[in-house]
């Protein structure tokens, strides 16, 4: 997925400011791809040029509200239709965790503790967002609610993961004596 497309499935639903999409994108789409609001404005420049969006209403202060053209809908159903997904499988935490033997068990159980209370903190923002929406009947809340479900049994499930990996390493450690 790319920020482009996210801009562009914001857009799909209803015409924004760039302030309006910052918005919605930290309360819909944090847990999928998280955007900061130079990347937003970078991007909406950019679909600009390239044909995608325009603007549709001009504003106090330079606001500039966007609205998606055909060109930018023919490619948002492209995208979602005809472009594989990215299945991303490289992951920084767990490539640390299958070189933990290069530390002492305890500094392991530590990381793997830090992970799990990561995990639940994460699982906790989730959790608070989930309470902070308007949840309306319309498709973008309906499949938002779907995507933001995911976050949150995925985090569940990084807790309970943390907590049992830390458990293999504290019994692992009681059943093997010191390596030197």
């Amino acid at each position: 997925m790319s920020l482009r497309h996210a801009v562009l499935g914001l857009l799909a639903e209803r015409p924004a400011s760039g302030y309006d999409l910052l918005g919605r994108f930290q309360t819909s789409l944090v847990n999928v791809w998280p955007a900061t609001q130079s990347q937003l404005y970078t991007e909406l420049n950019r679909l600009a040029d390239a044909g995608l969006v325009a603007v549709s209403a001009e504003g106090p202060r330079g606001r500039k509200e966007y609205t998606l053209t055909d060109e930018g809908r023919r490619e948002l159903l492209h995208w979602l239709v005809e472009v594989e997904p990215q299945r991303v499988r490289r992951s920084d935490g767990l490539l640390r965790v299958f070189f933990l033997n290069q530390v002492a068990p305890e500094q392991a159980r530590t990381y793997m503790e830090r992970e799990g209370t990561t995990a639940v903190e994460y699982h906790q923002e989730l959790a608070e967002l989930e309470r902070s929406v308007d949840w309306d009947e319309g498709d973008l809340s309906f499949y938002g609610r779907l995507a933001l479900e995911w976050g949150l049994r995925f985090t569940r499930m990084q807790e309970e993961w943390a907590q049992w990996a830390s458990e293999r390493i504290a019994e692992r450690t009681t059943e093997r004596p010191p390596q030197p």
